[in-house]
């Protein structure tokens, strides 16, 4: 994790220049998956002695580099990829050795792996100041920065800048080639076995390091210049396919890894329409041309032009057979009008067959873009395109111009499920092109700045899209969420430099950071000034566009002046408190009112959230471990949050008070001043209409002085309806205290002013006027969780169930009153009150008159449609006293799957029925809690109908609808994965039998990503990760495949099974034994036992002493962590999470093993007929040394023939006889005999040899002279010509 937070600089002075233009053209193979290309980079020196450039550059072999057209042999660079290897065979054990060789890439930002010398005939010589070429380099040094407020830091740079004096600029030119794109780019479809269509786009560059895979450049993200961008990519599928493959490294037209593809194998899977889909180039900037290549036919050029800076990490492309979709057809043509020429050409791009779910997932983008340009001023490009891919992750990579989107977002018109969530998500992706790509954070600390506006922004929109409720309900859920979460946690402005540690920073990020601003824009609006926040956004988009925004990059300080100077407040204590603090307060508010002075006296007390011990969780084990080790620490804690707060007190006359108080202290004691003369007459009131009603009898409110509300809720009120509903009224005592009552409620912070948890002593009655009669829908809300936090009652279920039965309350209001009737849900003195009234509701909307036969399925009104999944939700967490599911639960939820009938509905019940089929599931599995005694786990009453049969009905009923997915798949294959969380759920409670080979089925390669990773999700929460088989099955399928969405979401996972393992089963430490009435504890385990496991649910370090204990002793472990980190598909990023693993779990030791081959016997075998004898190895090896072979004494020979004498013959032989040792003992040499030309084979026999076998080591020189010293014999042989044959010529 080294480098994971570490600040990135907005310009490295060490650099010692800026960019002002880029020039990247790419010549792309997509079938083999490399490509070629040449960049052209304009820099500007910033002082005379700048000699050397340095830049990112990943997987690329560099061919040729220049500089003003003259050569530089001399750059340096190292391919890292090349380094992410160990050249041994090493383990888990060395993963210190080769974080070490990687380490430089591992920094943020990382180091520069190309480095190139300027050649002494480049010289770099002052410019005129007033020349067209000045102007350029100045606005070019003005992109990256260099303002004078800049100058100052910078000053103790190395190489200091000179921002008075300007330089020729240097044009580099750079050629490259890429044998095997490994990261920066994905390509999907071109395997053989994928049958989807073929593409490719780049990755998300949100992290340096990723744009330098493609082509060399400074990737930086405050580095920002224009570009042009050339792209040369084939025409069609079937030329990307067929056209020759020359190699794009030594261009001899061989292949570069020794795997050849034959292109005729990958046309045979697709027919002659799909080869003549036409490939679009999809990319960031303007097309200004596209020409057919001459050369290479089948190929095509296309030039993009990006007259805006942009760093390299916002440049991005996408390359397919995308069908076009004019996205501005969905303006209005008042809107047209209104925006006349600045109105934004908008363009969607998907794959063949998916343009009507374009449409509809797309269809609010042009009234989200023209919204935005009202409100918040031009939009910064020419045009704004969305592309929607396949594998993406994230699943929307923003960058200029384009937003490349994950097809997981879209979805038909037939689907309503996701509306909401990916309507806010493309919306996002859009305000992003402001707040994100045109201008971006100054320093990692000021991320919460880009992040809380950009999500303001859409939060803005969709506050006009969806309505006020929706917006408030949201909001108000949100910030109860950062209530719970902001506790210990470092500032909002802390957090930026986190966000590259764990997932969770950056959704913390954008949870709170747009909750401060819109408190913030409320305490604007507050104050008088109506446009809020809104016109101070608007300004720094303007100050961005005519450069008053240096690089266009904000800072918190910046914003701060902002605010300051056009909200025409002081806000040091907001952002002490909200920006630069950390947490959130907790009001306990008192009131009393006070009859003789006619005041309501207030005691507001405020208490911080205080950090407490908290037991670890395996979801978010691998996040507390990096927090620790990179000591992420809460931030400083505020002892009293300040600031305004509104008091709305809602009298008796039903008119709203509002009262505005200033909080300084810790405890704030106001008298408010009471308005109203009249009595809280509203329930007698609304009795007296109750009798007459009853009565027959119409009743006349003239004539009295009751004063009377519009109230929601009031339904169910006549006397057959409240015995039909079983329902429950106040009784007289408390009615008559109601009536003693000077006002109807109070409410703190009536105007949403604080991010804040407020507890209020009111008397329920208080709450429930709140409920009935304020119409914002977070006093509404607030009023909800108060009921459902008291205790079971037949009133309180009474008054949840009348929530749930208005139609008029906002639906969120409504689930959450169904949810909360749960509590209510208890045999005994409730009767199951709180499940009556929820089946009672139910069948009212849903079911036929007095039957509880679900009618025909109409999802035409989305709150209804909310209404019918939430109702059975809550059913199935219905408990007896022994933790059971009764068997009413049960045979509810049966017979609305079982009857489910979709046949006249125009929308889809997938995720209607994944409702039912999880809450039936987790009915059948319910189980008394730990320790409790009953006759058996599962036992069946037939009495009541729940026997054997009823019990495989619904397990029948489960797998129809899983097997109904598998032949008609639905949305996103949402009834297989709800069928594998029914296995499981059921499994892991006994009801079935655990057999995880069903569940590994669906973990194959080529299964959907979702469903696949819900499998393996699955396996692992049935305790399968202890099985070494399906976790090395797991690993190796988080380093092949090819999809980063699947790694991505099994990096996730694998992150909770270490988690599980740290922190083990929560186990009681003692068990209790009963014996002839007698009761004995047994203790299970000793002190230290139960410290340890302790220290393992609650510290980190504990759990990490346990997971090292879990696993360090599992070599199948080892080795498939070590075949995962070899693997090639990997990025560094991926890499670095596996060697952090292998950090935690195993020590480092620096060793390097090597292995030497055992010799091996050899064998001979005689070829029969061919005179040939055959050596081989045998599998048997030599472990022990041969002892050494004397030599053989000479055979005794005969005595020499003499020689012939020298003058005997023309052609003789002269022997010359050497003593090296002066011996003169020496015996002549044996006769030269001649050998014969065949000699028959024989075996030697024992007399010969002996018993020694033959060794294969030869004897050295230095051996033979050890035992003495031996004359050496020189022969000379002189051969002439034969006797006869010269005489006769």
């Amino acid at each position: 994790m080294s480098g994971a937070i570490d600040s990135q600089n907005a310009l490295l002075p060490s650099a010692g220049f800026s960019v002002s233009h880029q020039k990247v053209e790419l010549d792309i193979d997509l079938l083999a998956r490399r490509l070629k290309g040449r960049t052209e980079i304009v820099i500007n020196p910033h002082s005379k002695e700048f000699r050397s450039v340095r830049l990112n550059c990943r997987q690329c072999e560099i061919k040729r580099i220049t500089a003003n057209g003259r050569a530089c042999p001399n750059f340096v660079y190292e391919e890292p990829y090349s380094k992410a290897t160990l050249p041994w065979d090493a383990g888990v054990h060395q993963h210190h050795m080769l974080r070490k060789k990687i380490e430089a890439q591992l920094k943020t930002p990382p180091e520069e792996e190309l480095v190139i010398n300027l050649p002494k005939s480049v010289r770099i010589d002052d410019l005129d100041p007033f020349s067209i070429e000045a102007s350029a380099v100045a606005g070019a040094r003005s992109s990256v920065g260099l303002k004078d407020d800049n100058v100052g830091e910078l000053q103790s740079a190395r190489t200091a800048i000179e921002p008075d004096r300007r330089y020729t600029p240097v044009t580099v030119v750079i050629e490259f080639a890429t044998s095997q794109i490994r990261d920066g780019m994905q390509f999907v479809g071109w395997e053989d076995d994928d049958l989807r269509y073929p593409h490719a786009y780049t990755k998300s560059f949100a992290a340096p390091g990723g744009a330098c895979c493609l082509f060399p450049c400074v990737d930086n993200s405050t580095a920002r210049c224009t570009w042009e961008i050339c792209i040369k990519s084939p025409k069609t599928v079937g030329d990307a396919v067929s056209l020759p493959q020359p190699c794009a490294i030594n261009g001899l037209g061989g292949l570069t890894n020794g795997v050849h593809k034959e292109p005729e194998l990958f046309q045979s899977s697709m027919n002659a329409e799909d080869s003549a889909l036409e490939l679009a180039v999809i990319c960031t900037g303007d097309l200004t041309d596209e020409v057919d290549d001459h050369v290479a036919l089948g190929k095509k050029t296309s030039i993009f032009s990006c007259g805006i800076p942009l760093s390299a990490q916002q440049i991005g492309f996408a390359i397919g057979p995308f069908e076009h979709v004019n996205l501005a057809e969905f303006r209005e043509g008042v809107e047209d009008d209104k925006l006349g020429q600045n109105a934004v050409p908008l363009h969607g791009f998907c794959l063949p067959g998916r343009v009507e779910e374009v449409r509809n997932t797309c269809l609010l983008m042009a009234k989200a873009i023209d919204f935005f340009t009202l409100e918040y001023g031009s939009y910064p490009f020419s045009n704004y395109k969305l592309c929607f891919v396949d594998d993406a992750f994230p699943e929307s990579v923003h960058t200029g111009f384009l937003t490349i989107c994950s097809n997981n977002l879209l979805f038909p018109a037939d689907v309503i499920e996701p509306l909401e969530r990916v309507s806010r998500q493309m919306v996002h992706a859009l305000a992003s092109q402001w707040m994100g790509v045109s201008v971006i954070p100054k320093e990692p600390n000021d991320t919460w700045v880009v992040v809380g506006i950009a999500y303001f922004m859409t939060d803005a929109f969709l506050r006009k899209l969806f309505g006020k409720n929706d917006y408030g309900y949201r909001q108000k859920q949100a910030a109860d969420l950062v209530v719970d979460l902001d506790v210990g946690r470092p500032s909002i402005y802390d957090t930026g430099p986190l966000v590259g540690l764990d997932p969770f920073e950056a959704e913390f990020l954008e949870l709170k950071a747009p909750l401060v601003l819109s408190i913030l824009d409320r305490r604007f609006t507050k104050t008088g000034s109506t446009s809020g926040l809104s016109r101070i956004i608007s300004r720094v988009f303007l100050n961005a566009k005519v450069g008053d925004l240096a690089n266009g990059a904000i800072s918190t300080s910046y914003f701060a002046r902002m605010c300051e100077k056009l909200g025409h407040a002081k806000l040091e204590s907001f952002f002490a408190q909200w920006v630069y603090g950390a947490g959130c307060p907790r009001f306990q508010v008192t009131q009393k009112f006070n009859k003789k002075k006619n005041v309501v006296d207030l005691l507001i007390t405020q208490k911080q959230s205080e950090q407490s011990e908290r037991d670890l969780e395996k979801e978010t084990f691998m996040r507390d471990v990096k927090e620790e080790e990179h000591s992420v620490y809460a931030g400083p804690l505020q002892p009293v949050f300040t600031g305004p707060m509104t008091i709305c007190i809602h009298e008796a006359d039903g008119s709203p008070y509002e009262h505005l108080i200033e909080i300084k202290e810790a405890q704030t004691r106001v008298e408010i001043l009471y308005n109203t003369k009249y009595k809280r007459l509203k329930r007698s009131k609304r009795q007296k209409e109750r009798i007459a009603t009853a009565g027959g009898v119409e009743y006349n409110p003239d004539g009295n002085d009751d004063v009377l509300l519009y109230c929601l809720g009031d339904v169910l009120q006549s006397e057959e309806e409240m015995q039909q509903w079983q329902l429950a009224e106040w009784p007289k005592e408390t009615e008559d205290e109601m009536n003693q009552e000077a006002y109807e409620w109070i409410r703190v912070d009536s105007n949403f002013e604080w991010i804040c948890r407020t507890t209020m002593s009111m008397p329920g009655y208080m709450f429930l006027s709140q409920l009935q009669q304020d119409k914002d829908v977070v006093a509404q809300l607030e009023s909800v969780q108060f009921m459902a936090n008291q205790k079971e009652h037949p009133l309180i279920s009474t008054i949840l169930l009348r929530t749930l039965m208005d139609t008029r309350y906002f639906h969120g209001i409504r689930t959450t009153a169904a949810a909360a009737l749960v509590k209510h849900a208890k045999e005994g003195d409730m009767g199951w009150l709180g499940l009556f009234h929820l089946e009672k509701a139910f069948q009212h909307f849903f079911c036929y008159d007095a039957s509880p036969i679900p009618q025909p399925n109409d999802f035409s009104d989305r709150a209804a449609y909310v209404i019918k999944c939430a109702i059975p939700r809550t059913v199935a967490k219905v408990r007896d006293a022994r933790g059971r599911s009764p068997i009413r639960a049960r045979m509810f939820l049966l017979d609305k799957l079982k009857f489910n009938d979709n046949s006249d509905n125009e929308f889809s019940d997938s995720h209607y029925l994944s409702t039912l089929m999880e809450a039936l599931a987790e009915a059948m599995a319910s189980k008394p809690p730990p320790g409790q005694e009953m006759d058996a786990d599962f036992s069946f009453d037939e009495n009541d109908g729940d026997d054997i049969r009823f019990h495989n009905a619904c397990l029948e009923e489960l797998d129809r609808y899983r097997r109904t997915d598998e032949w008609l798949p639905s949305y996103h294959n949402i009834l297989s994965r709800t069928a594998l969380n029914c296995t499981r759920i059921l499994s892991s409670a006994g009801v079935i039998d655990n057999n995880p080979s069903h569940l590994i089925q669906y973990s194959r390669d080529g299964t959907a990503d979702g469903l696949r990773i819900n499998a393996f999700s699955n396996l692992f929460q049935m305790g399968l990760a202890k099985n070494d088989a399906v976790l090395r099955w797991f690993l190796f399928a988080l380093a092949t495949d090819q999809s980063p969405y699947f790694r991505e979401h099994a990096f996730r996972l694998l992150g909770q099974i270490l988690g599980s393992y740290a922190i083990g089963q929560r186990s009681d430490s003692s068990t209790t034994h009963e014996h002839d009435g007698l009761i004995i504890e047994q203790e299970e385990a000793s002190t230290e036992t139960r410290k340890a496991d302790l220290a393992r649910r609650t510290t980190v370090h504990g759990a990490l002493a346990a997971l090292k204990d879990e696993l360090q002793a599992n070599e199948a472990l080892k080795r498939a962590l070590w075949t995962a980190i070899a693997s090639p598909v990997l990025s560094f990023a991926e890499l670095r999470q596996l060697l952090d693993i292998c950090r935690l779990l195993y020590g480092a030791e620096t060793k390097m093993v090597v292995k030497l081959r055992y010799p091996r016997y050899w064998r001979c075998r005689r070829v029969v007929g061919k005179a040939k004898l055959h050596f081989s190895t045998t599998d048997r090896v030599r472990t022990r040394p041969m002892p050494k072979r004397a030599l053989l004494p000479p055979p005794p020979t005969s005595t020499p023939n003499p020689l012939p004498s020298p003058s005997s013959s023309s052609a003789g032989t002269k022997i010359k006889k050497e003593d090296s040792g002066g011996s003169e003992s020496m015996p002549p040499p044996p006769p030269m005999a001649r050998k014969p030309l065949f000699k028959p084979l024989r075996r030697p026999s024992e007399g010969e040899h002996g018993s020694a076998k033959p060794s294969p080591v030869r004897e050295t020189p230095a051996a033979a002279a050890s035992e003495g010293e031996k004359p050496k014999l020189k022969i000379k042989l002189k051969i002439g010509p034969k006797p006869g044959l010269g005489e006769g010529k």
